[in-house]
């Protein structure tokens, strides 16, 4: 067996920086000109259009009209990627950066302009006058770069605009990559959120001998836009403290611009790649440490360090001053605009580059060069390393009577999620490595264990006894009560080229939707660049929904997770609402398949009837819609009324009232629509999935009444439906906020979705077009409202649903 080690706190201390400055100091002062460039260039781009290389004296129609960008943090971020350009090329790491604070955009575009990596995307960035020209003054610029990290900028897989995502993120690009180093700058803002609370924690689930490693720097320096930040007025001590709890090796870098902050950073990253590749050789080599303190490093610095040092008597550096932009007016203040002439010419611009405006030599020497410059790095450009999977053939999936032959319509209740888990195993068995499963704590609740036949849930720390399926090397499947931390570790696994899958309850998933928002938004303007290939598409598993939620009540049911996908582009955004399991397999293999998309596929948890064979299933899945003639009583004409299910207890409730109709009122002509693609229903020119007006017609017809059963919120449906032709003539059912602990079938009912609601529609509807319906109308429509009455009854005397619920089949 293994020998397992028991890793301490302090197994290796940087060399001091005295030790440093005295072995290395060429290297140091030649990083120290490096950074006096990328900080001008930073300040340059917030404030100048014209003269940017100072050629004469700076007057205000040089300043730009609007001055947009966050200095603040900019001159930190230049101090930690000028020494991790040194690091890559003294061990010739594979590494890239996610920068936290986003909008410090000014610092990598910099960083990127030296490195050349934005030369090879947009050529005229060149190293001469007329390239840092134009670099500096398309910053914040129209058709310019935004004043944060956006898809268009090199080597960027996380914009950072909205805090909290950039540790969790980085985390999910290092796993499964064993010989990527991610190093991720954590701003004090940042830190603050909910989101980077629990991502520390997310080396816990990272095994060394399989995944890269993710190093943290967490960037204190003191204030937030117009506040202090809590980290910021922690002492030391209680920092050491509170990173060690989280398990992790502090090391602090800390002063000013005059506290040799480049030899101890110098240190700090060589003490952090050691310990790095520590625990990755001891777990290689088949003893790995329980319990890894992995490094981090906690860099202190004051705020806006280089600029001016105070404004109007007020202080800038190290102050919330220097949060944004320090000097807000020097178009039409002179006083100020002496001062930002000042401020700009301390950096010595001209000690820095040729008459010809190209950085000298020895300040392009402290790049890396081809793809290990981090704006280079292979991993960030997912889309062009990409490897699809291997998939299982989904007919070995299909639902099947005991006797092994193809079930008969509704004869048999199966979990849908039970059944798809059959397949994810075999994904997970088939792709190691390429695909993975990040989940809250519900995988077992959601009925699919069966994920885990393959390989336990990865979790790297000892765990108590009974804890069955837990603790692999290598696992494949996490779960942790983050829905944060799943997105983003997805996020990040999918944008370095991998495959993934994020399944949960359905209330759960509206704790996520910025994130979801800002993903989309991230794919949407990647479009946009020929260079960004398309990435593996973001899976959701929306279950355990609202119709069904057993022992949860009205705070678990919230379908709105529906209406925030549908508002993104149309280029990203898919809505699945498959009505059985076989459908929702091939749903899932549609979407395994699919990129550059966000996929939400929605799907119940406990035994429902199943009503189409796996080909049936194929086919209907790949038209989003069809009518279920076999229900249908129309005959191939017109109907009296259209009955439409979108969801699978939804679509049950419709076939119900379908086999009412047929049964007691066999002269009202009906035709059965299922849709699960949502999209099908909005306008082709608005969506690539959308059916032009003869092809709705074909399902819905022109003009006679159309019943909508909904998974989620009627105002869903209503905003796809929206320009369509005599819209007045649909009826859309859904959830209407009504709910509690309660029957499954009385969540129908609460909320007009039940087949008794359905057949009273349908007869009311009807009426205007058939006399034999029309006439009765009165006796028919008041035997199914006291059929509500009896039901609600029923179940306050017995706590249940009436068997002829419970037990009813498609006959």
């Amino acid at each position: 067996m293994a020998k397992q080690l028991t890793y301490s706190t302090s197994a290796r201390e940087p060399i001091a920086a005295a030790d440093i400055r005295a072995q290395h100091a060429d290297t140091l002062d030649a990083i120290a000109r490096y950074r006096r460039f990328t900080n001008y260039l930073a300040a340059a781009q917030i404030f100048l259009r014209d003269n940017v290389l100072l050629e004469e004296p700076l007057k205000p129609e040089h300043i730009k009209d609007r001055l947009l960008g966050h200095w603040g943090t900019s001159p930190g971020i230049n101090l930690v990627y000028a020494h991790l350009n040194r690091l890559i090329l003294q061990y010739d790491i594979d590494m890239f950066l996610v920068t936290g604070p986003g909008h410090g955009a000014p610092a990598n575009l910099a960083n990127l302009y030296l490195e050349g990596s934005l030369h090879d995307f947009y050529p005229e960035l060149t190293f001469d006058k007329q390239g840092i020209h134009t670099f500096i003054r398309n910053f914040s610029w129209p058709g310019g770069f935004p004043s944060h990290l956006y898809p268009g900028v090199p080597g960027t897989i996380h914009e950072g605009g909205e805090l909290g995502y950039a540790l969790a993120t980085a985390f999910g690009a290092a796993m499964d990559n064993p010989d990527v180093v991610v190093a991720c700058i954590v701003g004090d803002g940042e830190a603050e959120t909910g989101p980077t609370a629990t991502a520390w924690h997310s080396y816990k689930f990272l095994n060394p001998a399989e995944s890269g490693a993710v190093l943290p720097i967490l960037h204190l320096n003191g204030y937030k836009i117009s506040n202090p930040t809590i980290y910021g007025t922690m002492s030391d001590e209680e920092l050491t403290n509170l990173f060690t709890g989280y398990g992790y090796q502090i090391q602090i870098v800390e002063g000013g611009e005059h506290d040799d902050l480049d030899a101890q950073m110098y240190g700090a990253l060589d003490w952090a790649y050691q310990e790095i590749r520590t625990i990755q050789q001891a777990a290689r080599e088949g003893n790995p440490i329980v319990k890894p303190y992995w490094p981090l490093i906690i860099m202190r610095t004051p705020k806006g360090m280089t600029a001016i040092k105070e404004l109007d008597g007020q202080p800038i550096v190290g102050s919330y001053r220097s949060h944004q932009v320090p000097i807000e007016d020097p178009k039409t203040n002179p006083a100020h605009l002496a001062l930002l002439e000042q401020w700009l010419r301390s950096y010595h611009l001209e000690e820095l580059i040729t008459e010809e405006g190209r950085p000298k030599t020895e300040i392009l020497e402290q790049c890396p060069v081809g793809d290990r410059r981090m704006g280079k790095n292979p991993h960030t450009y997912g889309g062009k390393i990409t490897r699809d999977l291997e998939l299982p053939d989904i007919t070995n999936y299909a639902v099947q009577e005991d006797r092994g032959m193809p079930t008969r319509r509704g004869g048999t209740n199966v979990s849908s999620m039970e059944q798809v888990a059959l397949y994810l195993r075999d994904v997970i068995r088939q792709n190691p490595q390429l695909f993975r499963i990040f989940s809250p704590d519900e995988l077992q609740s959601n009925k699919l264990g069966a994920v885990l036949d393959v390989k336990p849930r990865e979790y790297e720390w000892p765990v108590p006894p009974h804890n069955e399926k837990v603790a692999a090397q290598g696992g494949q499947v996490i779960e942790v009560l983050s829905e944060h931390d799943c997105q983003a570790w997805l996020q990040g696994y999918i944008l370095t080229g991998r495959h993934g899958l994020f399944p949960t309850y359905e209330a759960f998933l509206n704790i996520i939707v910025s994130m979801m928002d800002q993903f989309s938004k991230f794919l949407k303007i990647s479009s946009e660049f020929p260079w960004r290939l398309p990435v593996p598409s973001l899976n959701y598993l929306e279950t355990s929904t609202l119709w069904r939620q057993e022992h949860n009540g009205f705070s678990h049911q919230n379908p709105g997770f529906i209406n925030s996908v549908l508002n993104k582009k149309a280029l990203v955004s898919r809505v699945y609402l498959p009505p059985d399991a076989n459908c929702l397999v091939s749903t899932m293999d549609h979407c395994l398949q699919s990129k550059g998309k966000v996929n939400l596929i929605i799907a119940n948890k406990q035994r429902m009837p199943q009503w189409l064979s796996m080909d049936e299933a194929i086919a209907h899945c790949r038209a989003g819609a069809s009518i279920w003639s076999w229900a249908s009583t129309d005959d191939g004409v017109d109907p009296d009324v259209v009955l439409v299910g979108i969801g699978d207890n939804l679509t049950l409730e419709v076939l119900a009232a379908a086999q009412i109709l047929r049964d007691e009122l066999p002269e009202l002509r009906v035709r059965v629509v299922n849709v699960t693609d949502l999209f099908i229903l909005e306008n082709e020119s608005d969506h690539p999935h959308g059916l032009n007006q003869d092809m709705f017609e074909a399902l819905f017809t022109k003009d006679r009444p159309v019943i909508i059963n909904f998974h989620g919120y009627p105002s869903a449906v209503k905003q796809l439906l929206f320009g369509r032709h005599n819209i007045d003539r649909l009826i859309i059912n859904g959830y209407r906020e009504e709910g509690t602990t309660t029957t499954p079938f009385d969540m129908n009912v609460r909320n007009g979705t039940s087949r008794y609601h359905l057949v009273i529609q349908a007869i009311r509807q009807a009426a205007a077009h058939n006399p034999r319906v029309a006439a009765r109308v009165n006796e028919r429509v008041s035997h199914y409202e006291y059929r509500l009455t009896e039901h609600r009854n029923y179940i306050q005397a017995h706590g249940s649903d009436p068997q002829e619920i419970v037990e009813w089949q498609w006959h």
